[in-house]
């Protein structure tokens, strides 16, 4: 096992906690959606919020494995792509949340936002990956 520095012990730690907190808002999300919001949204509707809590849920376990991944391979590339990953539930999810239960359009154009955080996480994971070889 590699010795981790206090800072990477310390990031590590974020991104393990940020995982489980989005995990356990994800789990919240996907029960408020099936339990209440199936009875007062429009279908339409429902499925953009059910989409944020897939893409949410994907992306909790990204974000899982790149805690897990920084205590054996610690590296920037690492750390950027658990912050991209971060970033991306909180553009790409939270504007569908905001979207399905306000519907209010402008919440709209800042999903993409997070779609493109999302692919940069994922390509900073490959980095990181490759560089670790």
């Amino acid at each position: 096992m590699v010795e981790l520095t206090a800072k990477q012990r310390q990031q590590s730690r974020l991104m393990l906690m940020f995982a489980a907190c989005s995990g356990v808002v994800m789990v919240a999300l996907g029960a408020f959606a099936a339990h209440s919001l199936s009875h007062t949204l429009a279908p339409y509707l429902l499925d953009v919020f059910k989409v944020g809590v897939q893409y949410q849920a994907w992306h909790t376990l990204a974000l899982l494995a790149c805690g897990i991944l920084s205590r054996f391979l610690p590296s920037k590339a690492l750390s950027y792509a658990a912050l991209f990953f971060g970033l991306g539930i909180i553009c790409f999810s939270g504007s569908l949340y905001a979207l399905a239960l306000t519907g209010i359009k402008w919440f709209g154009p800042i999903t993409p936002m997070g779609g493109i955080c999302f692919i940069i996480g994922w390509v900073m994971l490959a980095i990181a990956t490759w560089r670790s070889a």
